[in-house]
This record gives structure tokens, C-alpha cells and sequence, in this order.
């Protein structure tokens, strides 16, 4: 196979404003309730679009 096949391709450039705080330093905290509130309208809405995925994963709904 040629060496020249496959080209080592240079990152793209980061469009935008760099981050003003070194990332590292960051900290991500969780402030959710342990309940989050679902309406029913919410439910029917996942169901509808990931509802084959969720069967395949935790198998058909009763």
C-alpha cells in the first residue's frame, strides 16, 4: 500500500473567541432536584422519536 495514501490531516481551526479561563480549572456542579418533573406531553414526545431505540435497549413497553 503506497505511503501517500492516507495524509495526515491538520486539525481545523477553532472559529470564534478563544475561552478567557483555563478549562482545567473549571468546575461543573449539579444543582438538579432528585425528582425533575415530567408532563405526559413530554413522555409521548421521546416515545414517538426514540421509542424503537428504547425497545431495543430496555425492551418492549406493557
Amino acid at each position: 500500500m503506497p505511503d501517500d495514501l492516507y495524509i495526515q490531516i491538520e486539525p481545523w481551526p477553532r472559529i470564534g473567541r478563544l475561552a478567557k479561563h483555563d478549562l482545567s480549572a473549571w468546575t461543573v456542579t449539579d444543582d438538579w432536584p432528585e425528582l425533575v418533573p415530567v408532563t405526559q406531553a413530554e413522555v409521548d414526545v421521546f416515545e414517538s422519536w426514540l421509542g424503537d431505540l428504547f425497545d431495543e435497549l430496555f425492551g418492549p413497553s406493557r
